[in-house]
């Protein structure tokens, strides 16, 4: 069975001979090609290398697209800060639509795909035409309150979301409109599923998570559905007080940051939705042990149950020793989909 073939089963509820592993790589996999992080973002020929040699080396059975938020912003316009081996910023203080009226300029309907998000597709591209029968290809987004805090400034965003509403639901359809274009574009391109990074999103409670985000959330999961991909939600910090919102999106894969109990993700979420994490980055994963890695996952897997996908919570921190990552794979290959446990 291949990677691809491995997801696929785990997505659909059946059996299959162990467990996938499709943890976040980004700079660690720009670091284990030799490459420096902002020709890795900028490049897709050096975005796909590196994909494929740390799929290879450790055993992974994806690849993947992700690389930073700022892609969908810089095409829009907005001010990023370049470096040369770290992941380019987007100035807050100069954020495209610190000026509400600003937006009134921007529609999505007129918006063509730009140099860095078309950089994106032809990744998917090269990674579905060199290991697109073998293992998983995923491309990504930026999700709808992710991108309009990209647009407006995080902080602003959150005064908006109380004090502008109607100005939040146009910022809201317009980075809706960005997603769905872009997402169809890596789904055309050849990607299984899209990854949905809506970070900004932990940020609020439930009020706010129903009224404003997961509307716009769910038309983006419908549209990926709609155009062949399958979704998976990846909302990184505290998301305690939204899961059984995440869990109605009908997303095909929820990532669950470690900052959040997978006993209590699965009880919000119900048994049939695949679930994927959630170690801690730092504390598990890169200062941990192959023995204390191991003994992690065993308590997530009893309390996770049989639809779970092997990753840690968040992207994996680039010096994470190898043998440790290395652990996260072999874990993966060594166990079998089992019911929860107790």
């Amino acid at each position: 069975m291949t990677g691809r073939e491995r997801i696929l089963a785990v997505l659909a509820g059946q059996m299959e001979a162990h467990l996938p592993c499709m943890p976040i790589t980004m700079m660690f996999a720009a670091d284990i090609l030799g490459a420096k992080y902002g020709q890795y973002v900028r490049n897709h020929r050096i975005m796909a290398d590196a994909q494929i040699k740390t799929a290879e080396m450790f055993g992974f059975d994806h690849v993947s697209v992700i690389s930073d938020p700022a892609c969908e912003a810089s095409d829009l316009g907005a001010n990023i800060r370049w470096y040369e081996d770290q992941p380019p910023a987007i100035i807050e203080d100069e954020a495209l639509f610190s000026d509400k009226s600003a937006l009134v300029r921007v529609k999505a309907a007129d918006l063509i795909l730009g140099e860095r998000m078309e950089n994106r597709v032809r990744a998917v591209e090269l990674l579905r035409e060199r290991v697109g029968k073998d293992l998983f290809v995923e491309g990504w987004v930026e999700g709808p309150c992710a991108e309009a805090a990209d647009l407006r400034g995080i902080n602003r965003l959150m005064i908006d979301f109380s004090d502008d509403s109607v100005f939040v639901h146009e910022l809201f359809e317009l980075t809706l409109g960005v997603a769905i274009r872009f997402s169809t574009a890596q789904i055309d391109a050849g990607a299984d599923i899209i990854g949905v990074g809506d970070a900004a999103a932990s940020l609020v409670g439930p009020r706010i998570y129903d009224e404003f985000v997961w509307p716009w959330e769910k038309r983006l999961v419908d549209s990926i559905h709609a155009n062949g991909g399958k979704v998976r939600l990846h909302i990184c910090g505290n998301t305690r007080r939204i899961l059984s919102g995440m869990g109605k999106l009908g997303c095909d894969m929820v990532d669950i940051d470690y900052l959040v109990a997978m006993e209590q993700a699965r009880s919000k979420m119900g048994p049939q939705q695949t679930l994927t994490g959630n170690l801690d980055p730092v504390r598990d994963l890169r200062n941990g042990s192959p023995e204390t890695i191991a003994q992690a996952l065993e308590k997530v897997q009893q309390e996770v149950g049989a639809q779970w996908i092997v990753a840690a919570g968040c992207e994996i921190v680039r010096d994470t020793p190898h043998e440790n990552v290395q652990a996260l794979a072999r874990f993966a290959q060594t166990h079998t989909r089992r019911d929860r446990v107790g």
